[in-house]
């Protein structure tokens, strides 16, 4: 097998698509390091591990020695990605925007190297798109073309609204690549239509069309349902280190391989020997152990991860505040959000039900306090909330 081969493996590994394929490996050939971008619309700054499947990708590029593009859609984020939506997606303000994007920022270079990341913010070159431009780039495209989009066909059959500037978003995503160069795109298998978007504008613009690269839905604890925070059944970046080691080693037995490929900094051959070792009688909840511990380390450090397993399962005594408290966003209109919604819209309790019993129980701290009588939140307040001794965030109220 070729050096070549070799990185193929690598690079190819739990994607979906490669478009094309050849074209990835004539560029490899080329020897030279590839711009490699992927975009991230700073709309929900609380990552999970289903996220970061494709920052995992982007570090394996890196380190080949590729330059990796962390593209901030601070443009594109004030227009709404229309993916997979059956209503119009209200657009964020500046101010959310650049929140969110600060916070993902944060969070994703827990797996790449900041020194080694070209961050870019794609309003660098929308502001100075103008109007003019911009109807030159609406120009490069049909409304009939368009509609063959999935989420737009299924919502212009139904007659649900689509609005215009929702048809501008995959035409900026593409003209993204063009203003980048990008060498390769990475992105969801929901992202295919906008990725070939790129390469269509890329081509018209002179440029050699980009490699798309769509990557899987990673399904939760469950080895059911894709991971959701609203399905509880996710692994958050900023979980303590206990909670997510316990997590982690309740994962069905047969995804531990699916988590190993697509999250795993293990190289492909020590992934196939701990697996034949499985399948020679080894305990497969020992090498669940080592992805867990692997985990940690990542987020949280060496340390965090040597004692991770003293702390998996424990409970958080009540009005205690302890250290890394996961951080939720809840977003609501309301100006006065009763506290059994905010329970439930942050994932402390699994229903109005729930919610109902532990405060019932009197079990609900608010900042280390225990409630007494009613509590609101407004956009804008932040607590931390513990919901009896195994549930706890800091929760921040925003406006939809």
């Amino acid at each position: 097998m070729t050096d070549i081969d070799k990185a193929l493996a690598e690079l190819t590994r739990g994607t979906e698509e490669i478009i094309p394929l050849e074209s990835l490996r004539e560029k490899l050939k080329a020897g030279r390091p590839l711009r490699i971008k992927a975009g991230f619309d700073p709309t929900a700054p609380d990552l999970h591990l289903g996220h970061t499947v494709l920052i995992n990708k982007l570090r394996q590029f890196q380190e080949m020695g590729h330059q990796v593009i962390f593209l901030i859609g601070d443009f594109t984020g004030m227009i709404g990605d229309p993916t997979g939506k059956t209503v119009t997606r209200p657009p964020l303000s500046r101010e959310d925007v650049l929140n969110n994007a600060e916070s993902y920022r944060e969070q994703v270079f827990k797996i790449l190297d900041p020194e080694k990341t070209e961050v870019r913010f794609n309003s660098e070159w929308m502001d100075k798109l103008g109007a003019a431009g911009m109807i030159r780039l609406a120009g490069q495209y049909t409304v009939a073309r368009m509609l063959e989009r999935d989420d737009f066909s299924k919502r212009y059959q139904s007659e649900q609204p689509i609005s215009i500037h929702e048809f501008l978003y995959p035409l900026v995503q593409g003209h993204d690549s063009v203003a980048l160069k990008a060498d390769v795109e990475l992105g969801g298998t929901d992202q295919k239509f906008n990725l070939l978007m790129g390469r269509m504008l890329q081509k018209s613009a002179g440029q050699e069309p980009q490699v798309i690269m769509t990557l899987p839905i990673l399904e939760g604890l469950d080895g059911i349902q894709k991971m959701s925070k609203s399905l509880g059944n996710y692994v958050g970046v900023n979980d303590l280190p206990g909670e997510m080691y316990g997590k982690l080693l309740s994962l069905p037995d047969t995804m531990i391989w699916r988590y190993f490929e697509l999250l795993s900094a293990r190289s492909l051959d020590e992934i196939s020997a701990l697996q034949a070792e499985v399948e020679a009688g080894r305990n497969p909840q020992e090498v669940k152990k080592l992805f867990a511990e692997e985990m940690v380390t990542r987020f949280h450090g060496e340390e965090a991860a040597q004692s991770a397993h003293k702390s998996a399962g424990n409970q958080v005594k009540l009005g205690a505040i302890p250290e890394n408290v996961p951080e939720v966003e809840v977003v609501s209109d309301q100006e006065d959000l009763h506290i059994g919604a905010v329970l439930r819209l942050a994932g402390l309790v699994k229903n109005g039900a729930a919610a109902k019993d532990v405060l019932g129980r009197g079990a609900v701290f608010i900042n280390g306090e225990k409630l007494e009588g009613d509590f609101f939140m407004s956009p804008g307040d932040s607590a931390v909330i513990q919901a009896g001794k195994k549930k706890i965030a800091r929760v921040t109220v925003k406006s939809a």
